[in-house]
């Protein structure tokens, strides 16, 4: 297949684009770079030094003799959507190309407008790139488990059956996000569910947990090949925010008392996950939903299990949650459709967490301790510059 791999220079969006590449799938990226550009904003860095795309690139070119094409430019550039798939002509379309961050969209006014502005905008233009240029393309987008909250119910895969008066009816499942971030993730599954629907397009919706985890198989050939591995409280994931402050002997900073539940996947489960996404396409007018997990803990427990793991003293400590989001809750998250096409997932293991160390030890000196406490607070909106 020819794929296009939509934030091909990101976190998911690099080892992805390698993953389809080492499958024997003709790839090709796009990125604006402005993930790189967060990092000058607010003074931190991947803990795992990255190459330039382009050099990645060349390495990957240089080891397995594949090309993979790159376009630099922004998906809010209406012109640019439609000239990339226009040219490269793809069957599929991973779009990992948002602002990704919770927390970087409740910093201020400001960056929850470029957040919705960036991610809806960017998605709707690519939804008419696609249909104007070619509706057979499968396009498949990278949710969050996010989008839909904590609700008293068991999370379905997307839909839900329901009885009302006396009639039913399958409805999108209804949604509460926590930022304003997840909230763009609902308006574009909103938006693509409408143009599969009205226009006969094919899309998956890929609602993904907390990931975790620094290295692919095509990843770890190169260290140059490496992936980022973000630790800082805005954009680090939470496990891997833990494993940093083991190696360095700081707390491990729980939010409250640490009983919020977050499903969780390993970043190798996440790039089969799209693979088989794509190789699986949806049919012509459907939108379908996948719960992209394989597990689900509480933070504590997350918390607990790299501490049990670590080879020293631990210590866990209790910060005021600047979230708004319930202290405990009921969890249940279906996620079948996955494993049956075909998905072997990695759960959490002291094995895996000791290679999460040797990682973070090999690069503890760059770590900038202030940056792993909670700066933004959900509570106190703030004026944006």
């Amino acid at each position: 297949m020819k794929i296009l791999v939509l934030g091909g220079d990101g976190y998911l969006g690099w080892p992805t684009t390698l993953h389809l590449s080492a499958a024997g799938h003709r790839v090709a990226v796009a990125d604006n770079f402005a993930r790189r550009g967060y990092d000058n904003e607010l003074g931190v860095e991947s803990l795992v030094p990255i190459e330039p795309l382009q050099s990645r690139i060349a390495v990957w070119r240089e080891l397995t003799g594949e090309e993979i094409t790159c376009y630099v430019g922004d998906l809010t550039d209406a012109l640019f959507a439609h000239r990339i798939i226009d040219e490269f002509r793809p069957d599929a379309v991973v779009h990992y190309a948002e602002q990704r961050a919770a927390p970087y969209s409740m910093i201020d006014r400001a960056h929850a407008v470029y957040t919705q502005q960036n991610n809806v905008i960017g998605n709707l233009n690519l939804l008419f790139a696609i249909a104007e240029t070619n509706p057979d393309i499968h396009l498949v987008k990278l949710g969050t488990l996010g989008a839909y909250g904590t609700p008293n119910i068991d999370i379905e895969e997307g839909w839900l059956e329901v009885e009302h008066k006396g009639r039913r009816d399958k409805v999108p499942f209804p949604m509460r996000p926590g930022s304003f971030y997840h909230l763009s993730k609902v308006h574009d599954s909103h938006n693509i569910e409408f143009a599969c629907r009205v226009w006969n397009l094919r899309a998956t919706d890929l609602n993904q947990g907390v990931v975790y985890g620094a290295q692919t198989a095509e990843t770890a050939r190169d260290e140059r090949l490496a992936t980022r591995f973000d630790y800082d409280a805005v954009f680090g994931t939470v496990l891997n925010r833990f494993v940093i402050q083991a190696v360095i002997g700081h707390p491990l900073t729980v939010y409250g008392a640490g009983g919020q539940t977050r499903g969780m996947i390993d970043i190798r489960d996440t790039v089969r996950c799209v693979q088989l996404a794509c190789e699986n396409p949806a049919d012509r007018g459907e939108f379908r939903v996948f719960n992209q997990i394989t597990e689900w803990m509480s933070v504590r427990e997350m918390a607990e299990a790299v501490a049990a793991a670590f080879p020293g003293d631990v210590r866990i400590e209790n910060l005021d949650n600047p979230r708004v989001e319930l202290a405990d809750h009921y969890y249940n998250v279906t996620h079948t459709k996955l494993i049956e096409l075909g998905l072997e997932p990695h759960l959490l293991s002291d094995t895996l967490i000791e290679s999460l160390f040797e990682v973070t030890k090999r690069y503890a000196h760059r770590v900038r301790p202030e940056a792993l406490l909670p700066r933004v607070n959900w509570r106190r909106p703030a004026n944006g510059a």
